[in-house]
């Protein structure tokens, strides 16, 4: 399979999501991630759900190796140090200050290696007034303006997954790629500063860019009515979804499949603008009409009228669908202790082949026999750590 960071070596010292993603990302792509863990108890994450490999955690630390090192303590700074000498990569997702406190500031290690790049994450960035305050996922969705557009105003709660942790990591492993291309040109590193309130509201784009140019401040139904998006109850309880946009041949085909023909005649549907201003009206005339078929048929018929749908699955089906199981999408391997890992692999296909061979997350300090044995001076890939 495509490995196109193969031999890329990554030290990661991240808890929870953001670090830990950046680094899974650059991993999937082939790269050697070695996780600095606290001894005992590790990354956070671990403990989420009874003993040492939650859930929450397998999600974010599979094709890792885990090393547990103290290095607060001599002994383990030497051998992270002598990582530090080889690699290419350092990720971090402390709130600012800890990582001088813990010995691996930018500064230190990168006079350790001049070449490494240095990747710090935060929740409201490395300086100004606000650099010292606690974040999370939710916090940052709702200071980028992000939580705002999720919530119904009628029952305001938070709804949906980490998002802003995952999109934090992602832009961190952006900004990383980059420098490790420009660092074929200058032959030194940089730090890559990502916080996560940043990364959210560059995220939130579209709702800065229609209130800069249209002194419009979106709501959580603004998107859905300008793209048309429905979401209908069918007969036996399950849900369809449908994403209109705007070609007519679309909304021809709607009314087809729902054996209404003339209702987009109808002078408050009759237009992309007319939906838009009268969506309310178009939801509660076909909430009913999808009431009184189950979902197949539903399916059957707006596939045979070519209109833009899916059923709303959950984790359950989705990788049961006939597309998600020809595109391979779920992937499993052996853990030696743990047993079977499934997940989901990653979506990137090189030269048109998928990158599906994966290594499950690993034990707290499964790797710590090889890598203190050598002093931390050898990077072995995990090809060979396989072959042994």
């Amino acid at each position: 399979m495509a490995k196109v960071l193969e031999g890329v070596r990554v030290l990661e010292m991240g808890t929870f999501i953001t670090g830990p993603a950046a680094a899974m990302f650059l991993a999937d792509m082939g790269a050697d991630v070695i996780k600095v863990e606290r001894p005992k108890t590790g990354d956070p994450f671990r403990a989420f759900k009874g003993g040492l490999y939650s859930p929450h955690f397998q999600t974010y630390n599979r094709n890792k190796r885990s090393v547990t090192l103290d290095t607060k303590q001599a002994a383990d700074r030497k051998i992270l140090d002598a990582l530090v000498a080889d690699a290419d990569v350092f990720i971090q997702n402390f709130r600012p200050g800890v990582a001088e406190e813990l010995n691996v500031g930018a500064e230190r290690l990168q006079k350790i290696n001049p070449r490494l790049i240095y990747c710090g994450i935060s929740g409201f960035g490395h300086d100004g007034p606000d650099r010292e305050r606690p974040a999370y996922d939710t916090v940052a969705q709702a200071a980028s303006g992000w939580l705002r557009l999720l919530i119904n105003p009628e029952n305001p709660r938070v709804v949906g997954p980490a998002i802003a942790d995952a999109v934090t990591g992602m832009y961190a492993a952006f900004g990383i790629l980059g420098t490790l291309h420009e660092r074929e040109k200058t032959g030194r590193g940089r730090r890559v500063d990502v916080s996560m309130l940043e990364a959210m509201c560059h995220f939130n784009l579209d709702d800065f860019t229609h209130y800069f140019s249209q002194n419009e401040i979106m709501g959580p139904y603004s998107r859905p009515s300008v793209s048309q998006s429905y979401v209908f109850e069918c007969a036996d309880g399950k849900w369809i979804a449908m994403h209109m946009s705007s070609p007519e041949k679309f909304w021809k085909g709607l009314a087809n499949a729902i054996e209404r023909p003339t209702l987009f005649q109808d002078p408050r549907f009759a237009d992309r603008p007319a939906r838009i201003a009268h969506q309310e009206d178009l939801i509660a005339l076909m909430r009913p009409i999808f009431k009184t078929k189950p979902r197949s048929e539903w399916c059957a018929r707006l596939d045979k009228d070519g209109v833009p749908f899916s059923p709303v699955y959950d984790s359950s089906e989705a990788l049961e669908d006939k597309q998600a199981k020809f595109l391979g999408i779920e992937v499993e391997a052996q853990h030696p202790t743990m047993g079977r890992f499934r997940t989901v692999r990653f979506p990137v296909n090189f030269d048109g082949k998928r990158i599906s061979d994966m290594v499950p997350p690993p034990t707290l300090g499964e790797h710590d026999r090889e890598i203190k044995a050598a002093g931390g001076g050898s990077w072995r890939t995990k090809s060979a750590d396989a072959a042994e």
